[in-house]
């Protein structure tokens, strides 16, 4: 009797704790993976790779005005100069009935539709960090309500004459 229960409870275990295994739920997580590596001789890349992808100028009660966007940009160019110009003009926020003027400046340099030099030969050779700045004029009184724009910025290389 002994012997049966010594060889039972063995193979009750096993076979118990092979079923949980069985058992045991599977979670998966998908990873999405992308890079952009830019090449040596010409980039213009924000620094944070999720800028431009869902931007909010934040409205500020005290001055009743929209913050302004800011993104530093990693630019380079061994070949020349770097300019730059926003597509079509610059975009203004728009509800469907009323806009509100936005302005667009890389480098301390106002943008418009036609291209501009926003870093010279000399600074755009070793690489260097500028800043993309967004700023909205002052909304008027019956400017309410929910507002988007969708501005597209080209920079060119430019190569040494």
């Amino acid at each position: 009797m002994f012997k049966k229960f010594a060889v039972a409870v063995p193979m009750t275990l096993l076979a118990l704790s092979s079923s949980m295994a069985f058992a045991a739920e599977e979670i998966r997580s998908s990873i999405n993976i992308s890079a952009n590596i830019p090449t040596y001789d010409f980039y213009a890349q924000p620094v944070n790779p999720d800028f431009g992808k869902d931007e909010k100028m934040a409205w500020n009660v005290l001055t009743e005005s929209l913050a302004p966007l800011r993104a530093a940009y990693d630019i380079r160019n061994t070949l020349g100069s770097v300019h730059a110009y926003v597509e079509g003009g610059p975009q203004h926020l728009n509800n469907g009935h009323t806009a509100i003027q936005l302005t667009y400046a890389f480098n301390g340099v106002t943008l418009t539709g036609m291209p501009k030099e926003v870093v010279s030969d000399a600074a755009s050779n070793g690489g260097m960090r500028a800043d993309l700045v967004i700023t909205a004029a002052l909304p008027g009184n019956n400017q309410v309500g929910f507002y988007t724009a969708n501005p597209v910025v080209i920079f060119d290389a430019v190569p040494r004459i």
